[in-house]
């Protein structure tokens, strides 16, 4: 996590940098040109003045030693130009050279035969090869008869800007390693009660709500939100204790009184008529009494198995090895087919209470409730929504028996709820109720979808699917 933060702070730190050095960078260049220009300026206009003098007089000897010599210290050609551009004074083939060389040299020099002082046409960029010309007139007004022309070569100029260039950067660059070293593990400990709360979070959703969060680490924001996390934890953890050993005291306390009203009830038979209205009534009170006792049974076993919130790796060719003769004993003894077409080495994250447990019931459910002659059993790997990177196993329990139509799934999932074709068949309504929470608190789902297609041909029978997230080998 705080690899993202680094990667919103230091692309900001170097806009900062670069919004403050590009600026600093331009003024430097532009001022190391300046210069350059400034003390052409100053020679041209030196050697204008002593042209004026020299022209007026006729006296150039003295003025062309020193261009000579000028150009011997500085390599820049100088020279003293007439109104047609022919060079009077100055070296000669030096200067032709340079100014073949730069296309701004007729525009400059047309401006300073006019008696005005051109602008110098030398690119400050680093990359530009021009050179830095600057003239300056001979005269003044009407009485200019010549010009000063200088054609200075700026490429140590522009190696000294890019030095500079190059100190600015390494300036700019010292504060960003700065704020990298120094993020680095600030983040780390602004974030790591984030990512510890984020990794409770995610114990907790696979169901174990003994998890807390680290209240004594990072900053202070961070610790209140760590202590109301835990506080929630402890109301919501109490408040499921006390749910789960209500269903569980209840369920017990009940069963009891329910046995010795069962047996009171019972021991009316011997004083039955036997085509009586009493017989009646009697057989409906103890088939209502077997319903009691055995949803007090389902509401036990829930309490017993959602209490157990720790989901586990499993391999599914252990879980079946344990089920598949007692499924197809079960199966034969209904007078129906159990096909089982599961591939080996399939490793995934077992519910709480057990996957053996959640099959069992779906079997049964096949068993009782569809008038199937045909189960089958089947895994596969598949993307899942929610299962993560590695994928989810399905398991799929299906039948070509009455199935349960579309309007219903939806319903079959809630605790207590019985369709009425199956008013009549023991059951709670319980089942798919319970399952479907356990398997949700592994990280999976249960789906209801349609099963075999019937063996009149018309529609399909039921089928439920248990995917759970895939386990890897060394996990």
């Amino acid at each position: 996590m705080h690899r993202r933060l680094l990667v919103v702070l230091v692309p900001l730190a170097v806009l900062l940098v670069a919004a403050l050095g590009v600026p600093l960078s331009v003024s430097v260049a532009e001022r190391e040109i300046q210069e350059t220009y400034v003390d052409r300026l100053n020679d041209v206009g030196r050697f204008a003045s002593l042209a004026e003098t020299a022209l007026s007089t006729g006296r150039t000897e003295a003025l062309h030693r020193e261009l000579a010599r000028y150009h011997e210290l500085y390599g820049i050609p100088v020279a003293v130009i007439d109104t047609s551009g022919t060079v009077l004074i100055g070296p000669v083939g030096a200067y032709q050279k340079a100014a073949r060389n730069e296309p701004a040299l007729p525009r400059i020099v047309t401006a300073a035969l006019a008696g005005t002082r051109p602008e110098p046409s030398g690119d400050w960029a680093p990359w530009d090869d021009s050179a830095l010309v600057v003239a300056e007139p001979v005269g003044r007004d009407s009485e200019v008869v010549g010009a000063v022309v200088t054609i200075s070569d700026l490429s140590k100029t522009r190696q000294g800007i890019l030095v500079r260039w190059a100190q600015l950067a390494a300036l700019g660059l010292l504060p960003l390693v700065a704020l990298t070293a120094v993020a680095w593990p600030v983040s780390a400990w602004v974030l790591r009660p984030v990512r510890e709360l984020d990794a409770a979070s995610s114990r907790i959703s696979q169901g174990d709500l003994t998890t807390r969060a680290d209240a004594e680490a990072g900053p202070v924001e961070l610790r209140r939100l760590a202590e109301s996390f835990n506080t929630m934890m402890d109301a919501v953890e109490n408040a499921v204790q006390r749910q789960r050993a209500f269903v569980s005291d209840a369920s017990h306390q009940l069963r009891n009184p329910l046995t010795s009203l069962r047996l009171a009830v019972e021991s009316l038979e011997p004083h039955l008529r036997e085509n009586g209205e009493g017989r009646q009534v009697y057989d409906v009170a103890v088939d209502e009494l077997k319903a009691m006792q055995r949803m007090l049974n389902s509401l036990q076993a829930s309490a017993r198995m959602e209490s157990i919130r720790t989901a586990s790796p499993v391999d599914l060719d252990a879980v079946l090895a344990t089920r598949v003769e007692r499924w197809r004993a079960l199966t034969a003894t209904a007078g129906q087919t159990l096909t089982v077409e599961v591939p080996a080495g399939l490793r995934l994250l077992e519910p709480p209470g057990g996957l053996g447990s959640i099959l069992d019931e779906l079997i049964s459910n096949a068993l009782r409730l569809s008038d199937a002659r045909l189960v089958e059993v089947s895994a596969r790997v598949a993307a899942s929504v929610g299962a993560g990177a590695g994928g989810a196993v399905e398991i799929a329990v299906r039948d070509d028996g009455q199935g349960i139509d579309v309007s219903e799934r939806a319903q079959a999932l809630r605790r207590f709820w019985r369709s009425p074709r199956h008013q009549n068949v023991p059951g709670t309504g319980l089942g798919l109720a319970i399952c479907a929470d356990l398997v949700g608190a592994a990280g999976g789902e249960l789906r209801l979808e349609d099963g075999l297609p019937r063996a009149g041909g018309e529609g399909h029978g039921f089928a439920a699917v248990v995917a759970l997230p895939v386990v890897s080998e060394t996990s």
